[in-house]
């Protein structure tokens, strides 16, 4: 069984730590979303569309860019939810049923 999260965050937001549970994949819905993982030694700017795996146990630090973010977080075996937020519908009609399209 695998989770999706759809998240949102304003820019004046503090950022947020996450502890992953299990493996996850992150992607930018819209906006842009900065993530850096403990132990990694570069950040990343995720625009929208693009995505980061985060490993089981890694801390990510999460903040929006200055138009705010959506994103979303699948959780799950890597190879599924890589598989489930490549193509997953309501990515595309979120932003339209919440009116922000």
């Amino acid at each position: 069984m695998r989770e999706v999260r759809i998240f949102e965050m304003e820019h004046s937001e503090p950022a947020a730590a996450w502890r992953v549970a299990r493996p996850s994949i992150f992607k930018a819905i819209s906006g842009e979303i900065w993530v850096t993982v403990e132990g990694d030694s570069e950040d990343h700017w995720l625009a929208t569309g693009q995505s980061i795996e985060l490993p089981r146990g890694a801390v990510a630090w999460v903040s929006a860019g200055q138009a705010g973010a959506r994103f979303a977080l699948a959780s799950g075996s890597e190879r599924a939810a890589t598989r489930l937020l490549r193509g997953l519908p309501v990515l595309n009609w979120l932003p339209r049923w919440l009116g922000v399209a």
